[in-house]
């Protein structure tokens, strides 16, 4: 599903230039569920970066679903977002005074589905999120962080991804609530067949994955499969 082949980011400032990434390769199969993890600086948020379509390498290839993303256009990354990726932030990005039915319609609006399908589908998200019947009207800064993040997980879903990208997504709960929120991404991976990327720093976040990869100083050092993914 993903191959990502010999990528290598650089940045300039003024007359000076930084590799983030020095040659990373790796590949995710269909369905797998992957921890992505290394300290601040170590090239990880510029690989999510790329993975999720957000930037383009400076050379190396990127295939999602047999498409070579890394040559692509700024309008071309945006189709792909949208019909390819779903994320979930650390920070949730929901609309508070929004009910938590809407926030996970919001995608479908700008994809012009019809009023009945998007509830539908938005409906058929929380439920596979995990989240109960009764908070589909609350507003979203009526919920707790496990409950938000939930519904962010479903806003991800929406659009019938084939990515599932997490960004430090436990990162503003607390340890009971987070584990909580990583079991979700394990039923979406273990039962709907779900392909999950999870960032993170955290090695007992990371252990929540079947493989995760060791980025450190724009470098892949390590390729370790903790679960046997069936």
């Amino acid at each position: 599903m993903i191959e990502i082949k010999n990528i290598i980011k650089t940045y300039k400032t003024g007359d000076v230039e930084f590799n983030a990434l020095n040659g990373v390769s790796f590949t995710v199969a269909d369905g797998e569920f992957v921890a992505i993890m290394g300290p601040s600086g170590s090239g990880k948020s510029t690989l999510m970066h790329l993975l999720g379509a957000l930037d383009s390498p400076t050379s190396g290839t990127y295939f999602l679903d047999g498409k070579d993303v890394s040559t692509l256009s700024d309008d071309q990354l945006a189709d792909t977002r949208k019909d390819k990726i779903g994320f979930v932030f650390q920070s949730f990005n929901l609309l508070p005074r929004t009910t938590v039915l809407r926030n996970v319609m919001l995608p479908l609006v700008y994809e012009g589905v019809a009023s009945d399908e998007r509830e539908k589908r938005a409906r058929e998200a929380l439920i596979s999120a995990g989240l109960d019947e009764e908070h589909f009207h609350h507003l979203s800064n009526q919920l707790s962080g496990g409950q938000i993040q939930r519904v962010a997980i479903a806003r991800a879903l929406v659009n019938n991804p084939t990515l599932i990208l997490a960004d430090e997504p436990t990162g503003n709960l607390d340890t009971k609530t987070g584990e909580i929120v990583l079991e979700t991404f394990k039923k979406l991976n273990k039962e709907l067949g779900r392909t999950v990327i999870l960032i993170t720093h955290e090695q007992d976040v990371a252990e929540h994955a079947d493989r995760v990869l060791f980025i450190r100083d724009g470098l892949l050092v390590e390729d370790k499969i903790i679960h046997k993914h069936i």
